[in-house]
């Protein structure tokens, strides 16, 4: 078949593409800017953070970075009418100060991902209790991770007013653990 021909079928509505799968080697790479924008929209239409297509004549490799989930939170602050932020501000900080009450404490949070343990055993009495009095070198609690037991110190003096985390339960990288009273 010669480029006549494939000109010709490509300008009576068949597809070019079909024409280069023909060809066993070639220097012209089988996606336009088009097919790459519809592939980059469904990419992200379900989610994928990484996407790789290779074939003889060219290779694709899509990926994005994942952002973090205050990212989104600052972004709609900022994309707020201007008119309505003054408005809305007053009225919001009583709110967020009534809805807050462990605001004046310290928060013990979690260095690591893992288990939280409130005692160093399951036969054993919990480190501290809501009440106990602590010092900077005070051991909290115990963050298990893969096998690992981490202690976690208090890094503050003070009394221990509330306790965010069941024993047993999974936490997260800055978790908050304890609240501590200064």
């Amino acid at each position: 078949m010669s480029n006549d021909q494939a000109t010709a079928r490509a300008t009576s509505g068949e597809q070019v593409s079909e024409h280069k799968h023909d060809k066993k080697h070639s220097d012209e790479p089988s996606f336009n800017m088009d097919e790459l924008q519809s592939l980059a929209a469904l990419v992200n239409e379900h989610g994928f953070t990484d996407f790789e297509f290779e074939n003889e004549n060219i290779r694709v490799r899509l990926s994005k970075q994942v952002t973090v989930a205050a990212a989104p939170a600052a972004a709609q602050a900022v994309a707020a009418p201007t008119a309505a932020a003054p408005i809305a501000a007053p009225a919001s900080e009583p709110a967020a100060e009534a809805a807050d009450p462990d605001a004046g404490l310290h928060k013990i949070t979690s260095p690591i991902v893992g288990t939280f343990y409130r005692s160093p055993g399951p036969d054993k009495a919990p480190y501290v209790s809501e009440g106990s009095n602590v010092s900077a070198d005070t051991t909290v609690c115990i963050v298990e991770a893969m096998k690992l037991m981490n202690e976690i110190q208090a890094e503050v003096s003070g009394e221990i007013v509330k306790i965010y985390v069941e024993n047993g339960q999974p936490v997260e990288f800055g978790q908050a653990l304890f609240g501590v009273k200064k």
